[in-house]
């Protein structure tokens, strides 16, 4: 078979098996890890009981990306979120810190507590915050900074971040180990890739105050 026709057959396959949905997630199965990948949108996250068998993904542009687990079960999760802008030119008034912040990551955290960690035993990885648009607000740098004050504030300790800067970003993070890998984006045939999270931005409300290479963590 031509080599092209079967990278072409290779990506269309790979396309459908992401696309396909089990309980309202994403999921395929990656032979080459032995695992069963689950993606998570923005807007969306995922804790996994079984570590061992699963690995969660998500793509990273502006949006950042909490990856938290317990270290003595293996029990862990990701969201993958973005505050929405303020008419004032602030990024992230109470109203949309309360409503899209600290809601995605509270949710996320009280998840794993469920499953009997004690919160002083969770560990905490953040991604993303990437300033990948044209707009001079640098929005990445905002969500970050979130992110770290989030994290201040409710005592917590971030064991690695990954946060900022001019690239897109793909997670891999592997819940029973911890290991995170982290791929920046930077060919010009990835930017496609950040069409979910821009469609998501899109969909944010506005005026909220009135309401590469890889490297392992």
């Amino acid at each position: 078979m031509n080599r092209h026709l079967s990278n072409d057959v290779d990506r269309r396959h790979r396309s459908h098996l992401e696309a396909a949905i089990v309980d309202g997630k994403r999921r395929y199965f990656d032979p080459k890890r032995n695992r069963n990948v689950i993606r998570v949108l923005p807007g969306e996250h995922y804790v996994c009981h079984d570590g061992k068998k699963e690995m969660i993904v998500t793509i990273l542009g502006s949006c950042v990306a909490a990856c938290i687990r317990d270290p003595l079960t293996g029990i862990g999760g990701m969201n993958h979120f973005m505050l929405p802008a303020s008419d004032t030119g602030n990024w992230g008034s109470v109203s949309a810190t309360m409503r899209y912040g600290n809601f995605a990551m509270e949710t996320l955290i009280n998840d794993i507590l469920k499953t009997g960690c004690p919160r002083s035993r969770l560990e905490v990885k953040l991604f993303g915050g990437g300033n990948v648009t044209t707009n001079s607000t640098r929005v990445g740098n905002m969500n970050g900074q979130f992110a770290m004050n989030y994290l201040k504030y409710e005592g917590l300790e971030p064991a690695a971040y990954d946060l900022g800067g001019p690239w897109p970003r793909r997670i891999h993070y592997f819940p029973d180990t911890g290991k995170v890998d982290r791929l920046l984006m930077r060919r010009d045939d990835d930017v496609h890739l950040l069409k979910e999270e821009e469609e998501y931005q899109t969909r944010l409300p506005q005026n909220v105050d009135k309401g590469g290479e890889i490297d392992l963590f």
